[in-house]
């Protein structure tokens, strides 16, 4: 007999109770091991499980974020290394390289990133932000990291530049001034050149802020500072004065020279470019307007919208190229954003999907004086990226290998998936890779620079992403890289709607009524089913073989009854109450009156789609097998669906709303169930009420089915063939669909239902806080069931009457479905926002011919329990602490050509040992709600551990997940908490304050899944990933890809002895002497202040701590102790050479004057 603990069992005495406010802390029998008592009762012996988990396996850390940058502003490309940086309006900053290589950087003040510049192939990176900070990063390490930060006090930073092999960086500012910073100290230069200085001095107006800053590429000497008023200065920086000015009357947006240097062209905020001669700057050598219509002589063209930024890229065999953004006609307002592409006379004029924010011609050279040879131009849009090839006369785009395409519809729902089967992610890119689109260019894709290793972790991982317009998209997202394998349309199963017709979904749905809300995938037997917006759930079987077929639907007709409500004292109530004195106030209670069409006809079992009733073609990949519709009752529209589950082994799915509850069998198309959540209580109370009598001149409002004077039990006749159509309506034919429908949620309910993300219920924190009084008054298990229906009633008059209890959570599973049973059966967990559960039996057919044929009976159990705050997930465990995972079929093709196919018989794996079918065993039971999480002993129905999660918040998403072959419980919470409890015992393994819910879309899309992984929609564009695994944790700079690899800077041209000897002095100009300390002096302190960065030595002293920290400091100390060192060494030869000079003077002195005598002084 094992060591015997009293008081643990009396905690879990008290625990079982529902006023239990008892935390997991009183539960757990010690750090990694939970001590479970199933009976509940003194003298009973405990099995013990023995937890692995402890604290020091979790960690929350930031893995890869996938997508494309969200409001992006600046874009920089390293010609040398081949990598191109992204900057975004909130200070982030993404760098990518090959696939597999995607870094995201984010400066700590979240100022917009104005703009980038690469330090061209040596690793680092300089960044201007609107906070009129400059930033350099460091890119030879997997994590950047800023070196030094340079913040301006009295001026504001509009554009910089930095030369190719310099270290000196020019920064223009708003009041016109151009200072000069030195890169590897982060300090400014005394040498400024004044705005008062550049431009004449009988001029009498400011010249503007500058818009453009570059040097010379004949000569590194010369400046050319250009205004916004349209004046263009060229600067010599060692005489210190304006070479020459350039006047124009319009505004310049930006210059671009020619590789010589004797031309640059302006563009202009007229939509005309101007070509500039340097040997004659009194006006423009050229002067065009591409898309301004031609005028007659002597007129000036029509002024067009403004050229915001040009490139003028020469080429030494062909014309050179002219590339720019803006100058359409404003007679063609409609016309979308273009990107124009002058190559000799012929104009090529690309039309882009979103506005141009900035692009860049990627050229073979880096050196600003060699013929460029432009090969690719990158367009940063608004919500795309493309790259264009300049090669092909078509001008074809790359096909980008990023996953850039997330938000191509706003994504509304997401699933995670790791350690799949690991044939599913070839399967999925074999069937996706044939619906590609055509017509990309055939060379690699230039973005080509880092270096990127698989890593050890191997294992297969899935995304689905659900969108607005109806589409599902499949992710690889194996070894944290993200690659679209398969996209299905969800809406080709619906016809188009006309303008006319869409008028019955906007009852509920202002726009997408395609809308993805939920997802649920059984990766194993590949079933896929999702629910929509509009009320509707489709089933989905994979086929490798295109078939064409007729789509099958149901509509179910679901409806809450709140009858039984409205009377305080159930005790004194009638058997069958006074219907005509009931009406009025079920209608005042429900806050229901019936919408009247405008043609005076009350809309009535009508679906919100029409689905097709014509024969139609589907590929190969996933094919809708079944299509489930609510439908429209007595003028009200059916509400969303909030939860969702289905089961490939039994071939059933359930879903529900705030209605109740719906549950269809999809191997036979016929509906089961379909009940309102009061009656899910009513059927099974033990003080049975007695069937009502049918309803005749009246509509039906407030109940959920007409009932007859049948004397046959309601459970039975809820029950009958689901072949067989009967007036109560529970189990129909597909061709006479019954069960009741809902009514519409005011506009406060609607923010709280409809709006709510895949799988969770709505914000409701009126009705969690009323799930406490609904706490049952019982103390033991024994009487539960028998107090159940007068508590219950009791309690729920205190509720607010207009609320209702949604189904929020729905879950399979072989268990116990009654309290005391022997064996484990089919059952259907349902959870409800008020904080109750209850398991539903379902009654399969014993073989797989009788499947097909026999009706499947689905039956309330009677077993209720109880949590405080709305349900979020179910799992079971067996009796030995490992996860048990719902049933499930083995995948085959349903239209393989394959006789052996065709006759194969269903194959289903259940998923648990021969041991646990026998009489006297129990499994484990994790039951999670917004408030918290308790874990039962089935079939006692004890509740062996209780642990209150949060009081003052509520929990958003809650996933029962393995880590290291242990299950955990994995919660996150509206304040921001990311908390992980051991299972069975609940014990607090980890809670982080990670992300505070700013946005509704953190909450629709926040997922776990195994192996330590979760992900998020950060942005309406991109995805985030995170792991809460220290292992992970540890091995990630692994699995990064490395930003900067070492390559050669390619040598320049031979310039040829006429060009060295004509071709200006740009070759010996010395930086340095011009601009450093000794000549220029120092810069005013209060003019900028010089910020360490985290990664600098400065920054490191600051951040260092513990014993890495001492690791660090020692060995900042030894370098500096070195340094003093060297210095030290060096004076002292100084020192050395001093005196040897004395001795020789000395010496010589001494000679001089040997020899002679006192009076020849």
């Amino acid at each position: 007999m094992k060591k015997f603990n009293f008081r643990k069992v009396l905690d879990g005495l008290t625990a079982s109770s529902p006023g239990s406010g008892s935390g997991s802390g009183s539960n757990s029998g010690g750090a990694g091991s939970g001590s479970l008592h199933p009976g509940g009762a003194a003298g009973v012996q405990r099995e013990e499980i023995q937890e692995t988990l402890t604290s020091e396996y979790f960690q929350i850390c930031k893995t890869v974020r996938h997508g494309f940058p969200y409001q992006p502003t600046a874009l920089a490309f390293d010609p040398v290394q081949k990598i191109l940086a992204i900057g975004t309006r909130s200070g982030a900053i993404r760098i990518l390289g090959r696939p597999g290589v995607d870094c995201y950087c984010q400066h700590e003040s979240g100022a917009a990133v104005l703009q980038l510049q690469f330090l061209i192939n040596e690793g680092a990176l300089v960044s201007a932000n609107s906070d009129d900070t400059l930033h350099l990063w460091n890119l030879r390490q997997k994590r950047p990291a800023i070196l030094h930060s340079l913040k301006f006090n009295r001026e504001r930073i509009t554009y910089c530049h930095l030369p190719f092999q310099s270290k000196w960086l020019y920064v223009g500012t708003e009041r016109g001034n151009t200072h000069i910073v030195n890169i590897e100290s982060f300090i400014l230069s005394g040498y400024v050149i004044m705005w008062n200085k550049a431009i004449e001095l009988s001029t009498k107006t400011h010249p503007g802020p500058v818009v453009h800053l570059s040097d010379s590429p004949r000569d590194e000497g010369k400046l050319l500072i250009g205004y916004e008023n349209g004046t263009v200065v060229f600067w010599d920086l060692k005489s210190k004065r304006a070479e020459l000015r350039v006047y124009y009357d319009e505004a310049i947006h930006s210059i671009d020279w020619h590789h010589e240097g004797k031309q640059f062209m302006c563009s202009h905020s007229d939509g005309s470019l101007t070509l500039w001669n340097l040997k004659s700057p009194s006006r423009p050598f050229q002067t065009t307007i591409p898309h301004g219509k031609s005028q007659r002589e002597g007129r000036k063209s029509e002024s067009c919208k403004p050229i915001l930024k040009v490139e003028y890229k020469t080429c030494r065999n062909s014309e050179p190229f002219i590339i720019f953004s803006g100058g359409l006609s404003y007679d063609k307002p409609c016309r979308r954003p273009s990107l124009t592409i002058m190559h000799g006379k012929a104009i090529t004029v690309l039309e882009m999907d979103h506005p141009i924010v900035e692009f860049l011609t990627l050229c073979e050279t880096p050196y600003p004086n060699e013929f460029q040879e432009p090969y690719a131009v990158v367009v940063l849009l608004e919500k795309d990226l493309i790259v264009v090839d300049l090669t092909q006369s078509n001008f074809p785009i790359f096909e980008n290998p990023y996953p850039m395409d997330i938000h191509e519809s706003p994504v509304t729902c997401t699933a995670y998936f790791a350690d799949c089967p690991p044939d599913l992610i070839l399967v999925l890119y074999s069937i996706g890779v044939k619906h590609k689109k055509q017509g990309y260019s055939n060379k690699e894709w230039p973005i080509s620079g880092g270096a990127w290793n698989l890593g050890a972790q191997t294992y297969p991982e899935i995304i689905i992403t659900g969108h607005a317009d109806g589409s599902i998209k499949f992710w690889d997202a194996s070894a944290i890289t993200l690659q679209m394998l398969y996209k299905l349309k969800t809406s080709k199963v619906f016809e188009k709607q006309k303008v006319g017709e869409s008028k019955q979904t906007c009852e509920i749905v202002e726009e997408d009524p395609f809308a993805i809300q939920m997802i649920y995938w059984c990766p194993e037997s590949r079933i896929f089913c999702v629910s929509g917006v509009s009320a509707y759930v489709i089933i989905y079987k994979f086929s490798r073989h295109e078939i064409t077929t007729e789509i099958v639907s149901l509509e179910v007709r679901l409806q809450y009854d709140v009858e039984d409500i409205i009377t305080p004292e159930p005790e004194t109530s009638p058997p069958f109450p006074d219907l005509s004195s009931q009406l009025p106030s079920s209608r005042s209670l429900s806050g229901s009156t019936n919408t009247v069409a405008s043609e005076g006809i009350t809309k009535d079992s009508i679906p919100c789609l029409n689905v097709k009733t014509r024969p139609v073609r589907m590929p190969p990949g996933y094919q809708a097998e079944l299509v489930i519709q609510l439908v429209w009752v007595d003028g009200e529209p059916p509400q969303q669906i909030t939860s969702l589950a289905v089961s490939s082994a039994y071939g059933i799915v359930a879903f529900g709303n705030c209605n109740g509850l719906a549950v269809v069998d999809f191997i036979q198309k016929t509906v089961l169930l379909s009940m309102g959540t009061i009656d899910l209580y009513r059927s099974s109370d033990l003080y049975q009420r007695q069937p009502r009598s049918p309803r005749k001149n009246r509509q039906f409002i407030a109940g959920l089915t007409e009932l007859n004077d049948s004397p046959v039990p309601l459970e039975l006749e809820r029950c009958k063939s689901p072949t067989s159509d009967h007036v109560d309506g529970h189990c129909t034919s597909p061709t006479s669909q019954s069960c009741s429908s809902g009514k519409r949620l005011s506009s406060a309910d609607v923010s709280k239902v409809n709006r709510w993300g895949p799988g969770r219920p709505p914000f409701r924190k009126a009705q969690s806080a009323a799930c406490m009084e609904i706490s049952l008054p019982v103390t033991t298990e024994e009487n539960r069931e028998n107090s159940y229906n007068r508590s219950r009633s009791s309690s729920i008059s205190s509720i607010d009457k207009d609320s209702k209890e949604a189904i929020t959570a729905l879950y399979f599973m072989e268990s116990f479905a009654r309290k005391n049973d022997s064996t484990i059966s089919p059952c259907l967990f349902v959870g409800t926002s008020l904080g109750m559960v209850l398991i539903i039996s379902l009654n399969l057919p014993s073989t797989d011919e009788q499947r097909f044929t026999e009706p499947v009976m689905v039956l309330p159990s009677g077993t209720f329990l109880s949590l405080k705050g709305a349900v979020l997930t179910f799992s079971c465990m067996d009796r030995t602490g490992g996860l048990m995972q719902p049933p499930y079929e083995v995948w085959r093709d349903p239209n393989s050509i394959d006789e052996n196919e065709k006759t194969w018989r269903r194959k289903l794996v259940m998923n648990y040992s021969s041991s646990s079918q026998e009489t006297g065993d129990h499994q484990y039971t994790i039951i999670c709600s917004e408030k918290q999480a308790k874990v039962f002993s089935l079939p006692s129905q004890t509740c062996l551990y209780v642990h209150n999660i949060t009081e003052t918040s509520f929990i958003l998403q809650a996933d029962v997940v393995v880590l290291c072959n242990s299950a955990c419980l994995a919660c996150f919470c509206a304040n921001g908490h990311i908390m992980i409890m051991s299972l069975p015992s609940l014990r607090p393994m980890l809670d982080v304050n990670y992300l505070p819910l700013t946005d509704m879309r953190i909450a629709r899309t926040f997922c776990f899944t195994n192996e330590g992984q979760a992900l998020y929609l950060v942005s309406p564009t991109e995805i985030q990933r995170l792991t809460y695994s220290q292992e992970m944790c540890d091995n990630l700079q692994d699995m990064l890809g490395d930003l900067f690899t070492p390559i050669e800077t390619p040598e320049a041209q031979n310039r040829g002895f006429l060009k060295g000897l004509f071709g200006g002095s740009g070759q010996t100009f010395d930086r340095e002497e011009l601009f450093g300390e000794a000549t220029a002096g120092k810069a005013s302190r209060s003019l900028a202040q010089h910020i360490p960065g985290p990664g600098s030595i400065e920054g490191m002293k600051g951040a260092a701590g513990g014993v890495m920290g001492e690791l660090t400091r020692a060995r900042i100390a030894l370098d500096e102790r070195g340094q003093r060192l060297g210095e030290l060494e060096e004076k002292t030869a100084g020192m050395m050479t001093s005196a040897e000079a004395f001795s020789k003077h000395a010496h010589e002195l001494m000679l001089k004057y040997k020899d002679k005598k006192w009076y020849q002084f």
